[in-house]
């Protein structure tokens, strides 16, 4: 008897933490641009490294969020690219690498891939906004709370960007803009 109840507590107890945490359907940047030809949709790009701890924060407490994980997979391709990882990326028929990546740093630091360089990443975590062909929009940098980041991802969905030409006017969106995703 004490064995169905430990049993049951353990389900409802795995239940409650699946029904919590959500995943966000990460894809690599060729499978994004791949996609983006039959349904177009803006990329939203985690880019991070093994070693850097406001990226596994952001991880954990951001991207495993409801709200975030459900808005970023209906509205955007989701891409994780590691900064000093040794992945091969083609954009826009240039192939980028990482020529002097180190297989013993893997969990330490390493050598910047071509590609961060490219995107002009200078701190991480960095996440980078691309439009529906494949165009870079902004690089927003650091760790940032679910509704912190959710007033990034409405801003460049809805293309509310575009409009806004002055810091006052961006100023201005941040302070009437009203979150809604919980912390």
């Amino acid at each position: 008897m004490i064995k169905k109840i430990t049993l049951g507590l353990i389900a409802v107890f795995a239940f409650t933490i699946t029904g919590i945490a959500q995943d966000i359907n990460w894809v690599t940047m060729e499978e994004a641009l791949e996609l983006q030809k039959k349904e177009p949709k803006k990329i939203f790009m985690d880019v991070y490294t093994n070693w850097c701890g406001p990226c596994k924060m952001l991880d954990k407490n951001t991207f495993q969020t409801k709200d975030v994980a459900a808005y970023v997979n209906e509205h955007y391709y989701a891409v994780k690219f590691n900064a000093e990882g040794n992945e091969e990326i083609t954009y826009k028929d240039t192939t980028y690498s990482n020529p002097n990546f180190d297989e013993s740093k893997t969990n330490s630091r390493n050598s910047v891939h071509e590609f961060s360089r490219f995107l002009q990443i200078r701190a991480y975590p960095t996440m980078v906004f691309f439009d529906e062909e494949g165009n870079v929009i902004a690089p927003i940098q650091g760790y940032l709370k679910p509704q912190q980041l959710e007033l990034y991802l409405k801003i460049f969905k809805t293309d509310d960007y575009k409009e806004m030409t002055t810091q006052e006017q961006f100023s201005e969106y941040v302070k009437s803009f009203e979150a809604e995703f919980e912390e």
